[in-house]
């Protein structure tokens, strides 16, 4: 099974679980006077219980075998010219914040609103001032392109990645 097979499946699986606990709370108890929709209602709700606990725990071993397939599935995405791996869960995380977060530093940078040119200081006297900066303007530039696409390469790599990688079964106890 691929990774994106398990998240499909875990989405049906969701949808049977939301109906099961319909089911149940319609049909679990009537008045007296009514006729059961089912033979044995009883053991009908005993079977529903069972199913919706048992697919509940098929979601927990998907997720975990998910989990583990993004943890020791190593992916490399070439990011401006850097070809960079890092395991499927590592990409999450930095689509997910981390990339944002460097992001935000970058364009930090030259924003403080300083003017160049003449000045009168506080002894009267006109004095011509320059801005010094401690960055390189074609670098905070470069690495702001590359940033801001780098959630779209993430995004469109891990969508390939989910198409293709087999989802690894795991004997670690939950």
């Amino acid at each position: 099974m691929k990774i994106i097979e398990a998240l499909k499946q875990i989405k049906d699986i969701n949808r049977r679980v939301e109906e099961l606990k319909d089911k149940i709370a319609k049909h679990c108890m009537d008045l007296d006077y009514e006729t059961p929709i089912y033979e044995n209602q009883t053991e009908q709700i005993k079977n529903w219980l069972q199913t919706r606990r048992d697919l509940i725990q098929e979601i927990l071993r998907l997720k975990k075998c998910i989990q583990v397939t993004n943890l020791l599935t190593e992916v490399t995405i070439t990011i401006g010219d850097n070809h960079i791996t890092k395991s499927i869960a590592e990409w999450i995380i930095r689509r997910q914040t981390l990339a944002k977060l460097e992001l935000e530093a970058w364009e930090r940078l030259g924003i403080k609103p300083l003017k160049e040119g003449a000045i009168q200081t506080s002894a009267g006297e006109k004095k011509d001032v320059k801005i010094r900066r401690y960055y390189s303007s074609e670098e905070r530039d470069k690495m702001i392109s590359a940033l801001r696409a780098e959630p779209v390469l993430i995004d469109s790599q891990l969508e390939i990645v989910n198409a293709v990688t087999d989802l690894l079964e795991s004997n670690l106890k939950i």
